[in-house]
């Protein structure tokens, strides 16, 4: 039967509600800024428990907004080396120097520790990354350590709609949160994003940087040198509507990963990144480490060929110390980062996966195991 690595879930009665919704957007001629793009951001605010969200036109944009309005020109970023080129990327186009940091291999993001090895004289940000959607349990600990330091917390929660730990949920930790719409996402826009913040202030400022810097929709007055970061109606429309499916969306997703965590079990030398206590993970991946040795490469092969079972891309195959735009920011080796990035996978985990699906993967990955592991 076969196992795609992405599957993206839009039922009948979600195209029927983007397709009334886009008659609407069209007969008005509102393509942008409009009250699809607010209702989009008081149900994403809502959905998080945050007081103020703006909807902007990718991930990247929400995270590089965010650090233009901290100041980070000519300063320090800490941002763990286990993450996409863009949450460094949103750094340098704001103007800063990421400073590249290990991290805790329980968790794939920054503990204590690793933090405190990264942090300089001139640290203006921390960024914390929330990979495949778990949030580490060391939030509250590395916000301290901000705190103390006197410098903002911010999110990346490209991957953690709907994910929480103790309660409280992904992008409300720190002074800001930046989730990604990407297609893959657990809920989608087709392309957007979304900055939620308890900052009146910063949402102010985040609304004038998506707009070109204007300090008003209707006039030709620039006040920072903002960027066409909007967010269209059409794309607002689609996240509304797809937002309406967070909650099944990650309550199959956890499904699937309960049955993934008993299945790797009895399997010698493979670990998943499984969730600590009070951690609430979305699913936006499954993550696996495989045993030392093993050639990632040719295990997925197998799995695609032999099986049908195809595995999604991991998060990160290079960490960012070793991605080549990146060479003027390394510091030294990153042991942890590397040895995490050389051995993950992820498991295909899709928003409507079925038991079958699963137990397809599950004897797939135990058949591939059977054999590199002799």
């Amino acid at each position: 039967m076969g196992v795609p690595a992405a599957r993206i879930v839009f039922d009948e009665s979600d195209r029927e509600a983007v397709a009334e919704a886009v008659t609407e957007i069209l007969a008005t001629g509102a393509l942008t800024l409009g009250p699809w793009t607010e209702r989009f951001e008081q149900a994403f605010a809502a959905e998080h428990g945050a007081s103020h969200a703006v909807a902007v036109a990718s991930g990247t944009a929400a995270l590089e907004i965010v650090l233009r309005t901290v100041g980070v020109r000519d300063r320090d970023v800490v941002v763990p080396a286990v993450t996409f080129y863009a949450t460094a990327g949103a750094i340098v186009h704001a103007g800063g120097r990421p400073v590249l940091a290990d991290v805790d291999p329980a968790t794939l993001a920054l503990s204590p520790e690793t933090l405190e090895a990264a942090l300089t004289p001139d640290t203006a940000a921390v960024v914390l990354v929330h990979i495949g959607g778990l949030i580490t349990p060391d939030v509250d600990a590395l916000r301290a350590i901000c705190d103390r330091r006197g410098v903002p917390l911010v999110e990346d929660a490209a991957h953690a709609h709907g994910s929480s730990f103790a309660g409280r949920a992904a992008g409300t930790f720190g002074l800001a949160g930046a989730f990604s719409f990407y297609p893959t996402k657990v809920t989608t826009s087709g392309e957007g994003g979304m900055i939620l913040t308890e900052s009146a202030e910063l949402r102010d400022e985040a609304r004038i940087y998506r707009d070109q810097g204007k300090g008003s929709f209707t006039t030709n007055h620039h006040v920072r040198f903002g960027a066409s970061w909007r967010l269209s109606e059409l794309n607002a429309a689609v996240g509304t509507v797809h937002l309406r499916r967070l909650k099944e969306f990650v309550e199959t997703r956890r499904r699937v990963a309960r049955q993934y965590d008993a299945a790797l079990a009895g399997l010698d030398g493979v670990r998943p990144v499984t969730e600590p206590a009070g951690v609430r993970s979305n699913y936006y991946k499954y993550v696996a480490l495989l045993p030392p040795g093993v050639d990632r490469a040719a295990f997925k092969r197998a799995m695609a060929e032999d099986h049908g079972v195809r595995l999604s891309g991991e998060v990160y195959d290079l960490p960012l110390h070793l991605q080549p735009v990146l060479a003027d920011h390394r510091r030294g080796p990153l042991p942890v980062a590397e040895d995490v990035c050389a051995r993950q996978i992820c498991l295909p985990v899709h928003s409507d996966m079925t038991d079958d699906e699963t137990d397809e993967v599950i004897r797939a990955v135990t058949a591939v195991h059977r054999r590199v592991t002799g």
